[in-house]
């Protein structure tokens, strides 16, 4: 009787025994910082990919903002990045993030700036810790510069000289993955972009079974999403954003509208320019016409 228990809480725990699509995906970025906090081999291990770092070259992680798991949180006040402090040496901030709102380069930018002016009052310039910001976007950041991961620096303009490292930006973009370079799967970034990206749980057992680590985080996310509170912070979650993203698809509508509108305005502005020229050519015309007439009377 006392194995059957232990199996019944084994099948409960354990992702092998889900199928079917999954109800919340890692896109999901409350989700995405459960997991990243429910488990910190998993949030190391990712680290460690996304820095291009060997396992024991982080001998200290700490997550510097936690939230209290499945407690509500105003939607407009719950900040789900992800920062870290890594042997205390450096800050780096990990962002998920699915709606394009026109905003990204700025955003990143804040946050990265925000961690690096952390210095202690009366602390030295040369003790402010390196400040690093990545985020994993489900949307192509810039059309004209598509890339699967991508790093900013501060570099000279002409030779690309380093300013410093201080300061850097990340963008992993997890709608091309098929951009993924051979650098990028050597340290399985591709493959933890398929974990986030995944549908169903039979897709993300292809990807576990490939990693121990990925499988590891596989396992939290079926426990995480099998937590009623838990699942209900993400349903919460993914409501609010389907709002936004409602809402930004009315305010994009009414934009395209207004620049048709403009656009119409414009094309019967250059219309009544040409008639205004037709008509003060006409007029000239006439006026050669009449000084012709009073001339041969």
């Amino acid at each position: 009787m006392a194995k059957k228990k232990k199996q019944n809480r084994t099948a409960v725990n354990d992702y092998h025994q889900a199928c079917g699509p999954v109800r919340i995906s890692m896109t999901n970025d409350y989700l995405f910082k459960a997991l990243m906090q429910r488990n910190e081999r998993v949030l190391k291990a990712l680290v460690c990919a996304l820095l291009h770092l060997k396992t024991d070259e982080i001998s200290r992680i700490e997550l510097l903002n936690p939230i209290v798991l499945g407690e509500y949180a105003e939607e407009k006040d719950i900040i789900l990045d992800v920062n870290v402090c890594l042997n205390d040496e450096k800050v780096l901030d990990l962002e998920l993030q699915v709606a394009d709102e026109k905003n990204w380069t700025e955003r990143s930018l804040y946050y990265a700036c925000r961690n690096y002016t952390g210095l202690v009052k009366g602390g030295n310039y040369q003790d402010a810790m390196p400040s690093i910001h990545i985020g994993l976007l489900d949307f192509t950041l810039f059309k004209k510069h598509v890339k699967f991961y991508a790093t900013y620096k501060l570099l000279e303009e002409k030779d690309h000289y380093l300013y410093t490292d201080k300061l850097q930006i990340g963008v992993v973009d997890l709608t091309r993955i098929d951009l993924a370079t051979p650098e990028d799967q050597e340290y399985n970034i591709d493959k933890w972009a398929r974990l986030f990206k995944a549908k169903t749980w039979e897709d993300i057992k292809m990807v576990a079974v490939k990693d121990q680590v990925i499988g590891d985080a596989a396992t939290t996310i079926y426990q995480l999403t099998a937590d009623e509170r838990i699942r209900q912070q993400c349903e919460a979650r993914e409501d609010y954003l389907r709002r936004q993203r409602g809402m930004q698809n009315i305010m994009e509508q009414q934009r395209n509208q207004l620049e048709q509108q403009r656009k119409q305005l414009e094309e019967q502005r250059q219309q009544l320019s040409a008639m205004r020229s037709d008509l003060q050519e006409a007029y000239k015309k006439v006026q050669e016409l009449e000084e012709q007439l009073q001339k041969r009377k």
